[in-house]
């Protein structure tokens, strides 16, 4: 394993131990201050981690086959289950949750595919951006959540923060499902083709 590989092996961890930390004051509510303090450079932590998996694997020359599978992988792992808790807490809906699910999990099949034909399927730009909108999404609605646990009042601005949220994860959906036709159309020929 790649020095850039174990960097994509700490955003998979990552994930549970985010999920954990931010289901904890459902019974043990005294930790809302503590959790609300770790939650967000945790997740900042966590994304990082997908810069510096790409800048460790092009300065050792040591971009491979794996990663180009590895990396995304890691990526849908860590945002599902962001996604998921803010589901849980009532910021993002679970229809769109689903549907995203749905997509991420039609890509990784896509991806398999292509991998058994001796095919890494990098990323592309379609799917670069809606990971981007992925990690904007995430961290508005952690930002809101954060608040809330320090004591902040977000009464003021919930409202527009509900839309805005609801705006960009309707966007996320579109793109998400953009780029795979976009992945579906490139791989077509390599998905379809009877050898």
């Amino acid at each position: 394993m790649t020095k850039a590989d174990k960097f994509t092996t700490v955003r998979i961890a990552f994930a549970p131990i985010f999920l954990i930390i931010y289901t904890i004051p459902e019974w043990i509510p005294s930790t809302r201050f503590i959790t609300g303090c770790i939650l967000l450079p945790l997740l900042c932590f966590a994304e990082f981690t997908d810069f510096l998996d790409g800048f460790f694997a092009r300065k050792t020359n040591s971009v491979s086959d794996f990663g180009k599978i590895y990396d995304p992988f890691a990526d849908v792992v860590l945002h599902l289950s962001s996604f998921f808790c803010y589901v849980h807490t009532g910021y993002m809906s679970f229809i769109i949750l689903i549907l995203l699910f749905y997509r991420e999990t039609g890509m990784l099949f896509l991806r398999m595919v292509a991998a058994k034909k001796g095919v890494a399927v990098g990323a592309r730009k379609g799917g670069k951006l809606k990971t981007v909108l992925y990690i904007a999404t995430s961290f508005l609605c952690l930002a809101i959540e954060t608040m809330d646990r320090l004591g902040i009042a977000t009464e003021s601005i919930a409202p527009a923060c509900s839309v805005i949220i609801m705006v960009m994860s309707i966007i996320c959906v579109s793109l998400s499902y953009i780029s795979f036709v976009d992945y579906l159309i490139t791989l077509k020929p390599l998905v379809f083709s009877k050898k």
